[in-house]
């Protein structure tokens, strides 16, 4: 089954490289495949930084979260609240 959600991106400095590196090893902990949709339609999985940062993903940019796979829920639900906190980033 897959889940779905699409979240603002809120922090100052968008999906920089540490942000990317908070995301990725988050994804890690899960068993599940995550996916992540930007407004253009570019996508990357949330295991690689480098495929992140090619998103371009900016301050107040919304991008969609997908997630598939035996932890889905549970990924799709911690990825959201890393973003939505500002991947615990001071602003």
């Amino acid at each position: 089954m897959t889940h779905t959600q699409t979240v603002r991106i809120e922090n100052r400095l968008g999906l920089h490289a540490r942000a990317a590196v908070k995301l990725v090893e988050l994804a890690q902990a899960y068993s599940a495949t995550i996916t992540i949709r930007n407004p253009e339609g570019k996508e990357a999985i949330a295991d690689s930084v480098m495929g992140l940062l090619m998103l371009e993903s900016a301050q107040g940019q919304d991008v969609t979260i997908m997630a598939e796979g035996e932890q889905s829920e549970e990924a799709l639900n911690a990825i959201c609240n890393l973003i939505q906190h500002k991947f615990d980033e001071e602003d």
